[in-house]
């Protein structure tokens, strides 16, 4: 039985957050689950601002911790690129600053990074494969992993985990790229959407993820200074998926057009970002994922 300990998650109150958190309570840790405004309303939440540096010392001086799972982040690649000053306050100085903690305090920390640090042209991806981000969220999320990772050589226990895009129980469906696709297919109002055919991606469940960060956190041997997570199944595009939602939903999708056009003006997106496992396999760690695509909505769009 792996012995407990006391977890901090950054961004607890996201849709990742709330299934690392639920994955490290369920097993018995010790778990504070920061967030910033959703805290304000819910007291399961510790408030901390993650950009007030003095505030995040003074949690850190407080409290011993183990593992810091670093969830927190500006994950929507529309915002970065539009305001890529405001969005690399939190993707690129705030896991340096808790990188430095980490070296000072002891604790292990998991920077949860992205497959759009890649350009796309090359998957799969291993974890030594070289980064050539595309968009402001792709460059600011590599220079946040190369922050923590200069901070490994003075002993720090520090890991990238990247992931791609991801999927899980909501609390609204904005949350994630592939929940609001149900959006989409529900809206029967009249109007009409384009949906990508051309970029593939592998959407992953957020249950899946948490439980590779639990064993990863948990793993008796140092990590590596880099890890991939992807759910192992068949790659989809947003076309591919949104025929799946649609399929369990029981509604027509007349008003929604396979777009197979590169889209003018749009933030860049890269079309092939297929992240591989092997590094996690290599250690023991299970990358199965408990639920297809396909199943996980069938059962979810029931409830």
């Amino acid at each position: 039985m792996a012995a407990k300990k006391t977890v901090v998650i950054t961004g607890a109150s996201g849709l990742l957050g709330r299934a690392v958190a639920d994955k490290f309570i369920g097993e018995k840790d010790e778990v504070i689950s920061l967030a910033h405004t959703r805290a304000d309303r819910d007291p399961h939440y510790t408030k901390l601002d993650l950009m007030d540096k003095e505030a995040v010392e003074g949690f850190f001086g407080t409290h011993k911790v183990d593992v810091v799972v670093h969830c927190a982040a500006e994950r929507r690649p529309d915002v970065a690129q539009a305001d890529p000053e405001k969005a690399a306050k939190i993707n690129v100085a705030v896991p340096a600053h808790l990188a430095e903690l980490a070296r000072q305090k002891g604790f292990q920390l998991i920077y949860i990074s992205t497959d759009y640090v890649f350009n796309g042209r090359n998957a799969p991806y291993e974890v030594d494969a070289q980064p050539d981000p595309l968009q402001s969220y792709g460059q600011q999320k590599y220079q946040g992993e190369q922050a923590v990772l200069a901070v490994r050589p003075s002993g720090a226990k520090i890991t990238v985990l990247r992931v791609p895009v991801l999927y899980g129980r909501t609390e609204y469906n904005a949350e994630s790229a592939i929940n609001i696709l149900r959006n989409v297919v529900e809206d029967q109002s009249g109007k009409t959407y384009k949906m990508d055919a051309r970029q593939v991606r592998t959407p992953t469940n957020v249950e899946d993820i948490a439980r590779v960060l639990y064993d990863a956190s948990h793993f008796e041997q140092p990590l590596p200074a880099i890890l991939h997570y992807a759910s192992p199944a068949p790659m989809l595009t947003k076309w591919d998926m949104t025929r799946i939602i649609a399929k369990h939903l029981k509604l027509p999708i007349d008003h929604i057009t396979k777009d197979t056009t590169e889209p003018s003006g749009a933030t860049p997106r890269p079309e092939n970002t297929q992240l591989s496992n092997k590094a996690l396999e290599e250690l023991g760690i299970e990358t199965r994922e408990e639920t297809s695509f396909e199943d996980w909505w069938a059962a979810y769009l029931k409830e």
